[in-house]
């Protein structure tokens, strides 16, 4: 396993009249490579679990070991640990604050320790890998863009100390759907291409159902479910709802088409799956001269 979690739990104002526990015992692994979906409502501990994750935070109880190093045990090798993880906060334009896009996306390197050709290797292949021309954006303020070209720039930040994992807090928060698709888009070709394990934590349930392949559901400082998105969304319709999940658009479209009468697999998650389930059926009733 490539993270691992064992009995962790956290507790804001430890000792004192506002103490209030985060996370409750938490045993969890991760292996390198996947692409993990956490939802739970807010203050369930999902941001919490982020920062035990990345080294921010070091529980109260437990360990949180990084490629087999336990990352609070070893002082000196948190540092080294922290350069496989990126971490991208909820806005992560509010992480931005140099003058121009080169100089944002080099300071990670930079405070690494690489300099002159190998940092412009660096920011290049990072602004290529979120579609970012290298000529065209370098010399301009990260100011100067729009909301979802600032989530690059943000995000390119992160992958130019070339991490192993990436975590990501609602990427696709407030932006507009032609940004919220082309953004979903630009997270889905980063796994694909470049087979970086992801860790995404968002409260919309189509991104989760789109992107991740296991769904972790958090409730109350713990792991109360952990399977595929499938799974999660089909079998656990109620325990969702009970804990103020919802289940994705879609899918709620599909289970009223089947409310309906309509011969439909309610249990899509996609709007692609969707489209192909309503055009099966569509191709069978057009060729039964019925109608849908």
């Amino acid at each position: 396993m490539f993270i691992y979690l064992e009995n962790a739990s956290y507790t804001y104002n430890l000792n004192m009249p506002f103490e209030t526990k985060a996370l409750d015992s938490i045993n969890l692994s991760i292996d390198r490579g996947e692409f993990i979906g956490i939802i739970g409502h807010t203050g369930c501990g999902k941001t919490t679990l982020l920062q035990l994750l990345n080294g921010l935070l070091e529980p109260t109880i437990g360990h949180v070991f990084i490629d087999g190093v336990d990352i609070h045990q070893n002082k000196k090798g948190l540092k080294e640990i922290r350069k496989k993880i990126g971490l991208t906060f909820q806005y992560p334009e509010n992480q931005l604050f140099e003058e121009s896009i080169y100089k944002e996306i080099a300071f990670g390197p930079r405070n690494l320790g690489i300099t002159d050709d190998l940092l412009d290797e660096r920011v290049k292949k990072a602004m290529k890998m979120v579609e970012l021309d290298y000529n065209q954006y370098k010399d301009r303020s990260p100011f100067e863009l729009s909301g979802g070209e600032m989530r690059r720039v943000a995000i390119a930040s992160v992958l130019a100390i070339d991490p192993e994992i990436i975590i990501l807090d609602e990427p696709t928060a407030s932006l507009d759907p032609q940004s919220h698709a082309s953004f979903l888009t630009l997270i889905k070709n980063l796994y694909q291409k470049y087979h970086k394990t992801m860790i995404l934590v968002s409260h919309n349930m189509d991104v989760i159902a789109e992107l991740a392949q296991r769904v972790l559901v958090m409730e109350k400082g713990k792991i109360i479910m952990d399977s595929t998105p499938r799974n999660i969304f089909q079998e656990s319709v109620e325990q969702l709802e009970k804990i103020g999940l919802e289940l994705p658009q879609v899918t709620y479209v599909m289970h009223r088409l089947k409310q309906m009468g309509k011969e439909v697999n309610s249990g899509v998650l996609t709007i692609e799956e969707a489209k192909e389930e309503i055009f099966s059926i569509l191709k069978v009733k057009k060729s039964n001269n019925e109608i849908f």
